[in-house]
């Protein structure tokens, strides 16, 4: 399912080690972040690195949207990952240059499982890939950045098995004896610190599977829902997670976050399991800030009519040690849009 998100975060910080001006002027330096489900996913391995070599009209209206929001840091959800190359690329032909530091790493759609997770009798194809996808990388992520990234203390959790959640909808009646080795994250969870002005902010990126495109089974739906658990229990500093290098834990208590992604999921419609996103949305580290538009309400997705119409899937979350001091949902009035995802930024002061 083709996501575009867009999400918009400006943290206020009265940063130490401040120019002679800032001191003057008592004035706190700030920095957006943002998250925007661009749609640059292709249909087959290597088709986004080719568009960004040239001038794409789809990858340009990208880009557009970003421009007009002008954020210090951003993730992209549905960028097809390659390695560094197309996340070069989209920086230098697009961005204009304007991010020094990025991340990317490796997500679970399109790699095959060898498993026949669908049940159509038939091994390999996007339904049995660990995260439904045409090829490896495919509706992957990046973060670029204004500020420095701390690389060596990012944590992905691509291959945390969805059985080692404890009390998890995992459907093993549909999945069998094959449950065990499921992999809970349909891309990754990322947790990517940032380094601003001496002050670490972790940048909690996500993309869970929509919840649709299955059976009575619910297979989608309860994966959406123990995608977006995992979220919340990291932020809760739960145990029994692991990271991809075998750290255990979640987040460390009193730590600075954003959350940000498509999340697949609205409080109150759609096809998302009762109180999927409350999870987050409840937790007395969060807040929510709850962006509107003039015309759209909440609503940050502008999807096929009447089913499941407009919806609020896309976040920014913040910790409860940023002050919230306004937010929007970007929603221009011009009817090409390069998807069906809304930007949405908020402005926060420490």
């Amino acid at each position: 399912m083709s996501r575009l998100a867009a999400v918009a975060v400006t943290l206020t910080f009265m940063a130490a080690g401040c120019s002679s001006a800032d001191t003057a002027t008592d004035e706190p330096s700030s920095i957006r972040v943002a998250t925007f489900n661009a749609s640059l996913n292709r249909s087959a391995a290597g088709q986004l690195m080719t568009d960004l070599q040239g001038e794409n009209a789809q990858a340009r209206a990208a880009a557009d949207v970003i421009a007009a929001n002008s954020p210090d840091v951003l993730l992209v959800n549905e960028f097809d990952f390659s390695g560094d190359d197309a996340v070069a690329l989209f920086n230098d032909n697009y961005l204009d240059g304007q991010y020094p530091h990025s991340f990317t790493a490796p997500v679970n759609t399109g790699v095959d499982s060898g498993l026949d997770l669908d049940r159509d009798g038939e091994l390999g194809g996007p339904g049995d890939a660990w995260g439904f996808g045409q090829f490896p990388g495919q509706y992957g992520m990046v973060v670029y950045s204004k500020y420095p990234i701390a690389t060596d203390s990012v944590r992905t959790f691509q291959n945390f098995l969805w059985k080692d959640m404890p009390d998890s909808l995992l459907p093993r009646d549909y999945y069998g004896d094959v449950s065990d080795r499921l992999r809970l994250s349909s891309k990754s969870h990322w947790d990517v610190p940032i380094d601003v002005d001496g002050k670490t902010l972790h940048v909690l990126a996500s993309h869970p599977t929509p919840p649709s495109f299955d059976g009575p089974e619910d297979r989608n739906g309860k994966r959406n829902h123990d995608e977006i658990r995992l979220s919340a229990d990291y932020i809760s500093g739960a145990d029994y997670l692991y990271d991809d290098n075998g750290v255990r834990g979640g987040l460390e208590d009193g730590a600075s976050f954003v959350m940000l992604g498509d999340q697949n999921s609205d409080p109150v419609d759609g096809d998302s399991v009762a109180g999927a996103i409350a999870q987050v949305l409840d937790l007395p580290r969060v807040q929510d800030p709850a962006p509107t538009s003039a015309e759209h309400g909440t609503d940050t997705a502008d999807f096929a009519d009447p089913t499941p119409g407009d919806l609020r899937v896309d976040y920014v979350l913040p910790s409860d040690d940023l002050t919230v001091v306004d937010s929007q949902v970007y929603w221009p009035n011009q009817a090409e849009h390069p998807s069906d995802h809304r930007l949405v930024w908020a402005d926060l002061e420490i």
